[in-house]
């Protein structure tokens, strides 16, 4: 399946891939493209949009879109819920101290956006383990 959102991703729009990736859809395949172009881009390749305003699969109810997708895909997974919450602070500015990891992820998804500019595929591969041992972490604090 395909998947659309915003270019020039950062926290929320490399977590996101990552989640779904991890646990959705093995096969995602993802575009990123300007912020106004999104809805159009989904409806031409059939794609499904996240991370943009008024969607289902973005930040809705107080959510961010990470949160948005485990709730619309029922991934009940406890080290999965402590993540989402160490990316919501981390993607959400007001929410930052929502837990003492947010900060430190917020600083280094920041890093990689400022060392890997527009280059959203290749964000994604070099964070994906980190997201990878972020959770393992995670889930292992909730055993």
């Amino acid at each position: 399946m395909k998947w659309v959102t915003r270019k020039n991703a950062n926290v929320d729009r490399v977590a996101c891939p990552w989640l779904i990736k991890r646990f959705v859809d093995a096969g995602a395949e993802f575009l990123f493209v300007p912020a106004d172009e999104v809805m159009t881009v989904a409806e031409r390749e059939n794609a499904i949009h996240f991370d943009v305003p008024n969607v289902e699969l973005g930040h809705v109810d107080g959510r961010c879109s990470f949160e948005s997708i485990i709730l619309k895909h029922g991934l009940a997974d406890p080290g999965l819920d402590r993540l989402a919450r160490i990316v919501h602070g981390a993607d959400v500015a007001g929410d930052v101290g929502i837990t003492v990891e947010s900060a430190g992820l917020k600083a280094i998804a920041h890093g990689f956006a400022l060392v890997h500019g527009e280059d959203d595929h290749e964000k994604i591969r070099l964070e994906t383990p980190m997201y990878d041992a972020l959770y393992e972490w995670c889930r292992r604090q909730e055993l």
